[in-house]
C-alpha cells in the first residue's frame, strides 16, 4: 500500500508518488523543449501556447494555468501556459505579441497527469541577444543549479536561499521577492513556500529539508530594480523600471543522496542504475 505522510502540513511523498510526478515531469520537459525550439522571431506567444495545448491534449494532461485559480471556463488565467517577454517577470498571458530578434522569453508550464503535478520554466533567447542579457540568463540558471547542488535532508532551506540571493546580487542583479517557489504534488501549490532570498519574515517560516519533500524551486531575477507591478489584466507582472527578467524552475524531490530533478526528462536514478547492470 502506498501511504503519504504529513509533516507540519508539508506532504511527504513516497516512491510511488515521486515516480508518478516524474512521469508528469517528463511530459512537461518534452513540451517545454518543443516550445523552446519554436520560440523564433515572428512567432506569437499565442502560437506557442497553442502548441502546448495540443501536446497536452495528446497525452491526456491538463495545463494547470488554464482558468487558474477557479478552473471554471471563462474565469481565471486565460492561457494554458504563462509566456513572459523581456520586462514581464511572470504570468504573461499568451496572445498576439510577436517575438523579436534580441528578446528573451520565459516559458512556464505546469501540468497534471494522472493526478500528479509538475511545474517547470525556462528563459530562452530569441535569436541573438546581448552579452548582458546572456549573463542574466546564465546567472539565473546557475542560481537554480546552486540550489539543486545543496539540497539534502537536514539542511535548512534558508541556507540555500541565502546562497542563491548572494550569487545573484554579487553579479549585479536582483532577486524578485513578491514570488517564491512552493511545494508540489497532487496539487500544484502545496506547503511549504520556497523563497529564493532571506528576510526576517521568510526566516520565521523556515523549514528543514526531509526525504520525500517535493519542491518547485524557481528563482526570478531582474537586471534592474527588484520592484514589480501588475498590468490592469490582473495577471501580468512586470518590472517597474522595465528592465528584463529571467526565470528558471524545476520540480525536485529530496532524497537521501540529495536532489532528484523530476522535470529534466531523465529516468529514475534507481531505474537507470538497474538498467546499467543488465
Amino acid at each position: 500500500m502506498h501511504t503519504t505522510l504529513r509533516s507540519n502540513l508539508i506532504i511527504i511523498k513516497n516512491r510511488h508518488d515521486i515516480e508518478m510526478m516524474r512521469r508528469a515531469g517528463a511530459v512537461a520537459c518534452d513540451i517545454l523543449g518543443k516550445m523552446r525550439a519554436a520560440a523564433l522571431p515572428g512567432v506569437t506567444t499565442g502560437e506557442l501556447d497553442e502548441l502546448a495545448r495540443a501536446e497536452l491534449e495528446k497525452v491526456g494532461a491538463r495545463g494547470m494555468s488554464k482558468n487558474y485559480p477557479t478552473y471554471k471556463p471563462g474565469e481565471g488565467f486565460p492561457g494554458h501556459t504563462c509566456i513572459s517577454i523581456n520586462e514581464i517577470v511572470v504570468h504573461g498571458i499568451p496572445g498576439p505579441r510577436r517575438l523579436k530578434e534580441g528578446d528573451i522569453v520565459t516559458l512556464d508550464l505546469a501540468l497534471k497527469l494522472d493526478g500528479y503535478c509538475s511545474d517547470t520554466a525556462t528563459t530562452v533567447p530569441v535569436g541573438q541577444i546581448s552579452p548582458r542579457l546572456q549573463k542574466l540568463l546564465d546567472v539565473t540558471r546557475h542560481a537554480l543549479d546552486m540550489a539543486i547542488t545543496h539540497i539534502r535532508p537536514g539542511k535548512r532551506w534558508s541556507e540555500i536561499a541565502r546562497l542563491m540571493q548572494h550569487h545573484v546580487e554579487q553579479h549585479g542583479f536582483n532577486m524578485v521577492r513578491e514570488f517564491v517557489g512552493h511545494g508540489i504534488g497532487r496539487e500544484m501549490h502545496e506547503e511549504p513556500k520556497v523563497p529564493n532570498f532571506v528576510t526576517a519574515e521568510q526566516l520565521r517560516a523556515d523549514f528543514t529539508l526531509r526525504r520525500g519533500m517535493t519542491l518547485a524551486v524557481e528563482p526570478m531575477v531582474v537586471m534592474g530594480r527588484r520592484e514589480v507591478e501588475l498590468y490592469p489584466d490582473g495577471w501580468t507582472v512586470y518590472t517597474v523600471d522595465h528592465m528584463p527578467a529571467a526565470h528558471f524552475e524545476h520540480t525536485i524531490a529530496v532524497t537521501d543522496s540529495g536532489a532528484d530533478i523530476l522535470t529534466d526528462g531523465r529516468p529514475s536514478p534507481q531505474l537507470a542504475g538497474e538498467a546499467s547492470k543488465t
